[in-house]
């Protein structure tokens, strides 16, 4: 992997001699390994469900090569509109930044660098990322990096960020984030795509679409903690941590983020007005405004660290996804979906296509009356999840970063017409 990624006649920022002694980049693209890798994350890690996909994969890839996470330079500037919810995340995002370049495990290392979202200081951001990166790369250990980019503001350091490889991570629709600029976040996305020595896709509908416009592509769906879900699901009737242990059943969970992009709250807030005998537990960060759900069968018990989300979902009756109809949510491959399967608990969803493998094993209902109904029939039948854990079974972590770190060792090598690992397809 001895080639350089940036395109002929673009120039990158220059680097002088004096930081390349200092960074130990004097032959950072010689040689036909990457000794590291740089991700450019879709979320912070000192903040968010750390199930998400790159998450997941670096983690483990850090068990080979030493990992540089930096943690999402975001995609816009938090609104004043709700200004509690606005200096939560700018408090945020500083303590985040307070932390440094942390060791986390093994060789995976989460760095904030400092950053202000929006285009008006895009250029700004270009010029101050990489250098940051850079010192916190060679503190991880990182000469030759491959350079992983999830967070589309991640193109900004592309041409002044030294890399062997480039890789985007395709695993969600941005341009449809809709607190983000469409048009800038499109360009960004396109960008990516065009550049990208290899475009990793979790949405087999999202690499079809284009896969005929990207260098080559790779597809791996989203995976699952198999064990540590199952073994959660295995206790009955489990009475759950012990902020939901006094609540009342049947319990009916949404476990996730509560976010316009993905969450109806119009259609959660419609089911659970139809059955006020049920109590419903909302267990995950919420960006709509504060007042949104006032009903009194709805518990809202906040974020909770990864290691204990399955026992909170193995202490419900009923899972559910109750999506929008967003452009987000139609590319989506959601994790959630098998983390309910595997802890064996009835699932219902708004239906989406990255469902239609799983039909039969998961009630689907479009409307709040059906959805509602779905609820309440698998709160009351038998239920024997035997068939969903199978389906997942085969689906854990560890064998997707298997598909993903023999792709990256191969990543200049031949592919076939069509840009796609064809044997990569058939096994995730």
């Amino acid at each position: 992997m001895g080639e350089n990624t940036m395109k002929p006649g673009v120039e990158p920022a220059p680097i002088s001699t004096a930081d390349n002694t200092a960074l130990g980049l004097e032959n950072a693209l010689s040689g036909a390994e990457f000794d590291g890798i740089i991700c450019i994350g879709g979320e912070d890690w000192w903040y968010h469900n750390r199930g998400h996909f790159d998450f997941q994969i670096m983690r483990r890839l850090a068990k080979r090569w030493p990992v540089l996470f930096v943690n999402s330079l975001g995609v816009r500037m938090p609104s004043l509109s709700d200004k509690g919810l606005f200096a939560k995340r700018i408090g945020r995002k500083l303590k985040s930044f307070s932390r440094g370049v942390t060791n986390v495990e093994n060789k995976f290392w989460v760095f904030s660098p400092l950053s202000v979202p929006g285009e008006a200081v895009r250029k700004f951001n270009a010029s101050s990322l990489s250098p940051q990166i850079r010192l916190a790369a060679f503190r991880a250990g990182i000469r030759k990096p491959l350079l992983w980019v999830h967070c589309p503001a991640g193109v900004d350091v592309i041409d002044s960020l030294p890399h062997t490889g480039l890789v985007f991570q395709r695993t969600d629709r941005f341009e449809s984030f809709p607190e983000g600029d469409p048009v800038v976040l499109k360009q960004q996305v396109d960008t990516l795509r065009a550049r990208a020595d290899l475009v990793v896709y979790a949405a087999p509908h999202l690499q079809d679409e284009e896969c005929q416009s990207v260098k080559r592509s790779l597809l791996v769906t989203h995976g699952v903690d198999v064990e540590r879900f199952r073994a959660a699901g295995a206790k009955t009737q489990t009475i759950g941590p012990r902020d939901i242990a006094h609540l009342k059943r049947p319990r009916v969970g949404f476990i996730g983020g509560i976010d316009a992009h993905t969450f109806d709250p119009d259609l959660f807030l419609s089911v659970a007005g139809m059955l006020p005998d049920h109590q419903f537990i909302l267990v995950g960060g919420c960006s709509l405004q504060e007042d949104w759900c006032q009903l009194e069968n709805v518990r809202a018990v906040g974020r909770k660290p990864y290691e204990v989300v399955a026992d909170y979902m193995a202490a419900m009756d009923c899972l559910i996804m109750p999506w929008n109809r967003s452009e987000w949510i139609a590319a989506c491959n959601p994790i959630k979906l098998k983390e309910y399967l595997a802890v064996g608990r009835p699932v219902v969803s708004r239906p989406f296509q990255a469902l239609k493998p799983y039909e039969g094993v998961v009630r689907v209902a479009d409307d709040a009356a059906t959805f509602a109904s779905a609820v309440r029939e698998a709160c009351v039948q038998p239920y024997d999840g035997t068939q969903a854990l199978a389906l997942v079974a085969q689906e854990d972590w560890d064998a997707k970063v298997g598909l993903v770190a023999d792709a990256l060792c191969r990543l200049h090598k031949p592919v076939t017409d069509n840009g796609e690992y064809e044997e990569a397809r058939t096994a995730a």
